[in-house]
C-alpha cells in the first residue's frame, strides 16, 4: 500500500464521516437554537443563550466546511486526486 491510497482511504473512511457528522451536529445546533429563540423570545436569558447556540453553531458550520474545502485543495495541489463529495447514506 503506498501513501497515495493510504491518504485516500483516511481522507474517505476516517475524514469524511467526521465531517457529516459535526455538520449535522451543527446543524442540529443551530434549528435548535431558533426555536428556542423563537419559543423563548419573552424570556432575555434564553434568547441571550439561544442567540449564543445560533451563532457558535454557525462559526463550527464555517469551519467545517473551510476544513473540507481545504483538504480538496491540499489534495489536489499534492497529486492525491480530489475528495469525493460527502453522500449521505
Amino acid at each position: 500500500m503506498n501513501f497515495d491510497k493510504l491518504l485516500h482511504g483516511v481522507i474517505t473512511q476516517v475524514i469524511n464521516p467526521v465531517i457529516m457528522l459535526l455538520s449535522t451536529t451543527a446543524f442540529i445546533v443551530f434549528i435548535w437554537g431558533v426555536v428556542t429563540f423563537i419559543r423563548d423570545g419573552g424570556d432575555s436569558t434564553k434568547r441571550a443563550d439561544a442567540q449564543r447556540a445560533i451563532l457558535w453553531s454557525l462559526i463550527g458550520l464555517v469551519i467545517i466546511f473551510g476544513t473540507y474545502g481545504i483538504l480538496n485543495v491540499a489534495t489536489a495541489t499534492f497529486g492525491f486526486g480530489t475528495v469525493h463529495p460527502i453522500t449521505t447514506p
